[in-house]
């Protein structure tokens, strides 16, 4: 009798619900496509007027969209970089993060389009100065090239004055002459940040070639004295020994031994 009952509320359960049947014969709860179309709302799109000095352009755009997306589709009738660009709305600068329905725009509503001189200015500025940074990086890599190419015949004269010999003096001189060239270029380069000390690095580098070149010429002087001194004296030598002969105060009293 319990059984009965059960399956009696069971029955007026499903007497209250829409069935369907499936292709495989299965019978199923029918589904309500009402409630599904009611779930989705449609994002409509809004017609909007923005004026930009005496002309209007007429923008079609979503009306979730944000002021920032707005920009963007302005740059191709205006021209103006997004940055460059300052949108009013209700006597209000708008950011570019806002949303155009939560501002309250609406199907016809008019937006002022304003040009930021300020920001312009600024971008341009930073472009000059970037533009500036990269010419003065060129050039300190053009003289550390040229450096380096210098630096190989300062090794080579160290090498011979290492084993005791000697530099051409016009070598030497024509060597300091070129690595103080490079010294006025960089003189020259106005530089900041990383580049003026890169700047730094090479002047300090053609500072301490110049140091060595200087000390080779010292040796290079030194050198000179001495086989100056030795010549001068084999020179005396000879002139006292012609003088003595030409005189007759040669001892030639030699004794010889007789074999």
């Amino acid at each position: 009798m319990k059984k009965t009952n059960k399956n009696n509320n069971n029955n007026s359960k499903m007497e209250g619900l829409d069935w369907e049947k499936r292709p495989g014969g299965m019978l199923v709860q029918k589904r309500n496509l009402d409630s599904n179309k009611n779930s989705f709302i449609p994002i409509s799109t809004i017609k909007i007027l923005v004026k930009h000095l005496s002309f209007y352009h007429e923008i079609h755009i979503n009306s979730h969209a944000t002021f920032g997306d707005l920009k963007k589709i302005l740059i191709k009738s205006t021209g103006l970089n997004p940055v460059d660009q300052k949108l009013i709305f209700k006597d209000k600068e708008r950011d570019s993060k806002s949303s155009l329905n939560v501002c309250g725009v609406k199907d016809g509503s008019k937006i002022i389009l304003v040009q930021d001189i300020i920001s312009q200015e600024n971008r341009f500025l930073e472009a000059r100065r970037n533009s500036n940074m990269e010419r003065a990086l060129r050039s300190v890599a053009e003289v550390t090239i040229e450096v380096d190419n210098l630096s190989s015949k300062l090794k080579a004269m160290e090498r011979v004055i290492s084993k005791g010999g000697r530099v051409d003096d016009k070598e030497l001189l024509t060597l300091i002459e070129l690595l103080m060239a490079q010294m006025i270029k960089l003189d020259g380069i106005i530089a900041d940040g990383d580049v003026k000390l890169k700047r730094k690095l090479q002047v300090m580098r053609i500072q301490k070639y110049i140091e060595s070149l200087d000390e080779i010429k010292v040796r290079n002087a030194t050198e000179n004295r001495r086989i100056g001194g030795h010549v001068g004296l084999i020179v005396s030598q000879q002139q006292k020994m012609q003088g003595k002969c030409s005189s007759g105060q040669i001892n030639l009293a030699t004794k010889w031994e007789k074999f």
